[in-house]
């Protein structure tokens, strides 16, 4: 069916049968804090990403939506403007199965260089939950850390994932890390509670947060290239006759990677309580699409059903209006970008002071140098004429006495001045505590001086000031 162009419609995908044996967070009670629906008032990326329906928006000429679509939650999207181009319950939180594995990649790829060896220890690989995917990794032997990706992108091995994350500090602080790198991306419906998506209570994603984490991964050179990578060897046990390490190989469980043209990545899921999740980018013609479904009726139909999403996108490209928007990640205020008007930054001037520069000149900062200097000398001589001296103080060799200055510090060295023939110091010369003395003839010198270059700036003012009004 086609509509008229830009109407926008909300079609009803056929009504799936459950998914099989949901596990304890596949259904989330409405309204029930974590992996509850995103408020119609709030909803990330526009308001018709929220409702249940499907959402499309045809224009004249728009292709069909597949008819054959079961999955409870699917989205597609062009992965370079954001648009969505179609979408059912995109928000709704569900299970997300190996697919949250976008997200520990997203967030943990970035911090080893692929080059780095690393010793498996035995802990790293004990809690690894019962029938869970793995690559083969062996305690007390060395893998590369780009070996280890290829075992989370190809093999979905949660024991790549362990290790991985014991090297980033623990489960624990990698589960935090993933969340917090789900808030900046805006992922809002995600939950995480283990960092390779083994089911666990309370761990949820949706359609929309698994697309921005593909969309985030893709930008990272290796994260694309992980995930584009159909076989691999990977290293095995060392042979105890020979002493030589052995290798196998390992091969990609996205089941579209190399049989759908154009196909990128990303990454699959599947677990007996959670079902079968799938989140794919696949080029053509220069667009980008990224799609993703979340439990179709039946496992295998992920990637029929996926396949089928990306044929209707690039057929449908140009032709509908988009229902709503891949957000971007948000960013962290920058603290030094606003100095406060009570303490600029170093090195920058307040506006006031720019300003007075450009008036001023050489001539007019030296004088106000000048005054400053003088102003200081004169508050220094105040503080020295009311300040009492007891025979308490201490006295240094020669029986001079030493001010007692509350900024004096035990480790300063005190010089004496050198003595003239008559026994007093030379004016200008080192005083007690390393400040240098200002004598009565040099005062009246620099004041004398401070005047002159006072008076001249005046006179350069205003001479520059006529200039401008003649110029008017």
């Amino acid at each position: 069916m086609v509509l008229a162009a830009g109407a926008p419609a909300a079609f009803s995908a056929p009504s799936p049968s459950p998914s099989p044996s949901p596990s304890p967070s596949a259904a989330p009670a409405a309204g029930a804090g974590a992996g509850a629906a995103q408020d119609a008032a709030a909803v990330v990326g526009g308001e018709r990403l929220g409702r249940p329906a499907v959402q499309v928006a045809p224009r004249t000429g728009a292709p069909e939506l597949p008819a054959t679509l079961t999955g409870r939650s699917w989205l597609i999207a062009d992965a370079a403007t954001g648009e969505v181009l179609a979408a059912r319950n995109a928000h709704l939180p569900l299970p997300p199965a190996s697919t949250l594995k976008m997200l520990f990649a997203d967030t943990v790829l970035p911090k080893f260089d692929r080059t780095l060896e690393h010793r498996v220890a035995p802990a790293e690989l004990a809690a690894l939950g019962a029938g869970s995917s793995l690559v083969g990794i062996k305690e007390n032997l060395p893998y590369r850390v780009e070996d280890l990706w290829r075992g989370v992108f190809l093999a979905s091995g949660n024991d790549a994932v362990h290790v991985l994350s014991h090297m980033n500090g623990g489960l624990a602080r990698t589960v935090t890390q993933m969340q917090e790198r789900a808030t900046a991306l805006q992922a809002r419906d995600t939950r995480v509670v283990s960092p390779e998506g083994y089911d666990q209570a309370g761990q949820v994603s949706s359609a929309y947060d698994l697309t921005l984490f593909a969309r985030a991964g893709l930008r990272n050179p290796d994260f694309r290239s992980y995930c584009a990578t159909r076989t691999a060897r990977f290293p095995g046990a060392v042979d105890k006759a020979t002493g030589q390490r052995s290798a196998f190989d390992i091969a990609n469980t996205d089941r579209l990677l190399g049989k759908y043209p154009g196909l990128i990545g990303v990454k699959n899921g599947y677990t007996t309580n959670a079902g079968a999740t799938f989140t794919g980018a696949a080029e053509r013609e220069g667009r980008t699409l990224l799609v993703t479904v979340m439990h179709p009726e039946q496992q295998a139909k992920v990637y029929d059903e996926a396949a089928a999403l990306l044929d209707w996108g690039f057929a449908a490209a140009g032709k509908v209006e988009p229902v709503g928007r891949l957000v971007e990640e948000e960013t962290a205020p920058d603290a030094s970008a606003a100095p406060s008007a009570e303490a600029p930054a170093t090195g920058v001037l307040p506006h006031a002071i720019q300003q007075a520069d450009h008036a001023l000149g050489p001539a007019g900062w030296t004088a106000l140098a000048f005054g400053a200097a003088l102003a200081l000398w004169a508050a220094g001589r105040l503080r020295t004429r009311r300040r009492p001296h007891t025979a308490a103080l201490p006295v240094l060799p020669g029986g001079v006495p030493v001010p007692p200055r509350p900024d004096y510090a035990p480790h300063i060295a005190y010089s004496l001045p050198a003595r003239t023939a008559s026994g007093s110091a030379p004016r200008g010369s080192t005083a007690v505590g390393g400040a240098t003395a200002v004598g009565g003839s040099t005062r009246r010198r620099l004041t004398r001086h401070a005047r002159t270059l006072a008076r001249a700036t005046r006179a350069r003012l205003g001479r520059s000031g006529a200039r401008a009004r003649s110029r008017r």
